[in-house]
């Protein structure tokens, strides 16, 4: 059976840290979040150690994990944020992190949301397009500021990853062709209210080969070192993010399927071993992804032939990753299955009317009851973050736990606030 460190097995049942799994299963019930601090700061240390000597700044990316508790954790181990909305930015404002580490990105940013990140005084606007320079540079102009610009470029590189978290080739949305780099440098130069001084890429999400980074970053260096050629400033290089998490190698008949950080480190180093500036790098899921888990409670078990399904209280609003992306988690039982108990193949869905709403499909568990309880694994990364109320289900709760300490860090809706949070027009009002 999968564990970690932080995530394992003690008296036949699953810990995280030093608490059962099912005694938070008890006090806050199901279907909910578990996070451990621990293995969260042992996943940053081992990417900080690795970038060690480089002129780094780590920006953990909020769209991964974007809860306060967490966002927290993440402004007391030093990083900065990566953050994509007005919103993401709020969050990590309130949870500490300062305007001047933070690091705002996407295609689509509003006008409204560039006029607030001036105005907070965030480091770095990774712009994305010519016509989202000319608007913040209007937008700063009426305001007498200087908005801090990184380039964003797409290298048209290949991540090798799912086609839905691939970022960096002409065919994605992301970035201004590299080639058009210089000529964007000398129109902003003339521009009012832009200091461009960087440049920035991301070219995937969990990437699991050195080979993309050594390509995107050789043309990154390469664009960098001409761009200052021709006179330019190139203060900052933001990397991005993108080191894959290893969701079910230890599954049996699946291989090992992670990025060792100091590979990836080793890849930065073999281009930008003296740069002349510094480096930003904005992981999400490498750090948090390990470090959460999803607990459920099996409803029933039924057949349909020789097809076994364990019809679980979670479902595709609280866990869409596998609907959305095809993905895998490994599932296993929170109290060990003795040894030898046979297990079979199995389909875990949810009770949300859709076919997709399938958390795993083949698993092979031992014989469970109505009652038990089910961890899925891997769950930190992009599980709450992208959880909706569909089938009117309230989010699921979320727990973060430091040693024997535990915190219920999001609590449950109930439905009477939801139901709150709407209303019917009086036109609709029957007499």
């Amino acid at each position: 059976m999968p564990t970690t460190e932080h995530i394992a097995w003690r008296n036949g049942a699953l810990h995280i840290e030093a608490l059962p799994l099912a005694d938070i299963a008890a006090e806050v019930e199901t279907p909910c979040y578990c996070y451990s601090a621990a293995a969260i700061a042992q996943q940053y240390r081992a990417l900080a150690d690795a970038l060690d000597g480089l002129p780094a700044r780590i920006h953990y990316s909020v769209k991964a994990n974007a809860g306060l508790a967490v966002l927290r954790l993440m402004a007391n181990l030093g990083a900065g944020a990566d953050v994509v909305s007005e919103g993401e930015i709020r969050r990590a404002l309130a949870a500490g992190i300062a305007a001047r580490d933070i690091i705002f990105s996407g295609a689509g940013k509003s006008a409204a949301e560039l006029a607030f990140a001036l105005d907070a005084g965030i480091a770095q606007i990774n712009v994305e397009s010519e016509a989202e320079l000319r608007l913040l540079s209007s937008i700063a102009a009426r305001r007498n500021a200087a908005a801090h610009v990184a380039l964003r470029i797409n290298p048209d590189i290949d991540a090798q990853t799912h086609r839905k978290i691939t970022t960096g080739t002409k065919a994605n949305k992301f970035g201004v062709p590299w080639q058009d780099a210089a000529g964007l440098f000398a129109a902003a130069a003339n521009l009012p209210g832009i200091r461009m001084s960087g440049l920035a890429m991301h070219i995937g999400s969990q990437i699991t080969s050195a080979a993309p980074f050594h390509a995107a970053f050789e043309r990154l260096a390469g664009l960098a070192a001409e761009l200052r050629g021709e006179g330019f400033a190139v203060e900052s290089l933001d990397l991005g993010g993108g080191l894959g998490a290893d969701y079910g190698a230890s599954t049996p008949g699946s291989t090992a399927s992670t990025l060792d950080v100091r590979e990836y480190a080793a890849a930065v180093r073999a281009h930008f071993a003296a740069p002349p500036c510094r480096l930003l790098f904005e992981p999400g899921r490498f750090l948090v992804a390990d470090a959460g888990v999803l607990l459920t409670r099996l409803l029933y078990e039924k057949h349909a032939g020789d097809k076994r399904f364990l019809i679980v209280d979670a479902a595709m609003n609280d866990l869409l990753r596998p609907a959305l992306y095809d993905a895998r988690h490994d599932i296993v039982p929170v109290n060990r299955p003795a040894a030898g108990a046979a297990a079979a193949p199995a389909d875990i869905v949810g009770p949300v009317c859709e076919t997709s709403d399938t958390l795993a499909r083949n698993c092979p568990l031992p014989p469970l009851a109505a009652g038990d309880l089910l961890a899925v694994l891997q769950a930190g990364a992009y599980g709450a973050s992208l959880a909706s109320m569909y089938n009117s289900r309230p989010l699921a709760p979320e727990v973060l736990v430091s040693g024997a300490r535990m915190a219920i860090v999001r609590r449950r809706p109930s439905h009477a606030e939801l139901l709150a949070a709407e209303r019917i027009p009086d036109w609709l009002e029957t007499t």
